[in-house]
């Protein structure tokens, strides 16, 4: 890194606006609906509490800027919002009819490789797969962008294989929404919208451990 790349980055981390709302509106609507996510439970009371913890929490510790050099392709985005909240119908599904038949399930930790080199897509990939019941992100890291994932039942994610692959194709599905095209090539994709397009090795990167 140069010298001036180097006080760019730092200029750019320890950043604080003057102006209020330190955030921006949409981050503070994104904030909002992650808090009433989290409750489970859509109301005024949830909505409005949400937004002004979001409105204080952003003023008290403002976030530093981030750049996103990414694109916006609306069939891809609307292919994410449409799997995501079917995964979420039938995982709820498959967890009640589980809790009713007192079943004990067999659960597991997996390790995933994902393939974005970016905090912005890891976070919305870790986000996501811990919002489908049934997987909550146990821990992640950042330099490696690997996530450690604990499956509630591993017979049914389908298997360890199955349960790994599920969390790259939702990666998949965030990159085709709004990744760039130099990110999608660096994440080993053909660039589109199209899933399953992989650039073919050597320039395609490995599709991820599995443990």
């Amino acid at each position: 890194m140069t010298e001036s790349n180097a006080r760019l980055s730092i200029r750019r981390a320890t950043f604080r606006p003057g102006r209020f709302p330190h955030a921006s509106a949409g981050m503070l609507i994104w904030l909002t609906i992650v808090w009433v996510l989290l409750w489970g439970d859509v109301t005024t009371g949830n909505i409005v509490a949400g937004f002004l913890l979001a409105l204080l929490l952003t003023t008290i510790t403002p976030l530093p800027t981030a750049t996103f050099d990414g694109r916006f392709r609306p069939i891809a985005l609307a292919r994410l919002v449409f799997v995501f909240l079917f995964d979420v119908l039938k995982a709820s599904v498959q967890i009640a009819s589980y809790a009713l038949r007192k079943k004990h399930p067999r659960g597991a930790v997996i390790r995933v490789q994902t393939r974005a080199h970016s905090d912005v897509f890891l976070t919305t990939t870790a986000g996501l797969t811990s919002l489908v019941p049934g997987s909550v992100i146990v821990d992640a890291h950042s330099a490696s962008g690997t996530l450690y994932i604990h499956v509630f039942d591993i017979d049914l994610a389908g298997g360890l294989e199955a349960a790994h692959e599920a969390v790259l194709k939702q990666e998949e599905r965030i990159l085709r929404a709004f990744a760039s095209q130099d990110q999608l090539i660096d994440a080993g994709f053909v660039p589109g919208w199209r899933m399953g397009e992989r650039l073919p090795v050597p320039y395609a990167p490995a599709a991820g451990d599995q443990s």
